[in-house]
């Protein structure tokens, strides 16, 4: 929905609304996505090739790739600045084919994974790095969501409103990089 300001972008994601968003526009995210790194990834590929079951639906989720710093007394959370995203390029593809829909985190991404982004109608979002503070002010409930002994990398449900990111890569491939 695009207001006089801004523009929204409620979660989960409505694969119309995905296809609207253009590289380089500033949205302001509503909604629930998980966070994930490394680690959280290999497990979920590792249990999708098993044919286990997830402890997230992936169908029209985000994914924030972060790993949030210990809360302070009376937060809701510590800094929960965004990844280096390459670091999940080759995790990413069966991640997209079962259905998420936006990834975000900082940094370029690769050929093939925008090339999946395409594929997948999914979009690419850029997080401000250095702005951990900041965006724990959008987080107004966590929880473990699974795979608890990861600890900083295991996956936390978040609800967020008016999360800032920037479209990096738009669902047609289009590119601020």
């Amino acid at each position: 929905m695009l207001t006089k300001d801004k523009i929204i972008l409620d979660l989960p994601a409505d694969e119309t609304r995905i296809k609207e968003l253009r590289a380089g526009e500033m949205v302001f995210i509503n909604g629930t996505m998980y966070t994930a790194r490394d680690q959280a990834h290999m497990r979920m590929i590792k249990e999708l090739d098993e044919g286990t079951t997830l402890p997230i639906t992936l169908l029209n989720s985000a994914i924030y790739y972060c790993g949030p710093s210990p809360k302070k007394p009376g937060r809701i959370v510590g800094a929960i600045g965004p990844t280096t995203s390459s670091r999940m390029d080759k995790l990413t593809e069966p991640l997209l084919k079962e259905g998420m829909k936006v990834m975000i985190g900082k940094g370029k991404r690769s050929e093939e994974v925008i090339e999946s982004i395409k594929k997948h109608e999914a979009v690419y979002l850029c997080a401000i790095g250095g702005a951990g503070a900041l965006y724990s002010n959008c987080i107004k409930k966590f929880e473990l969501a699974g795979y608890e002994d990861l600890m900083a990398e295991a996956i936390y449900k978040l609800e967020v409103e008016n999360f800032p990111a920037v479209v990096a890569i738009d669902s047609e491939g289009n590119s601020i990089f």
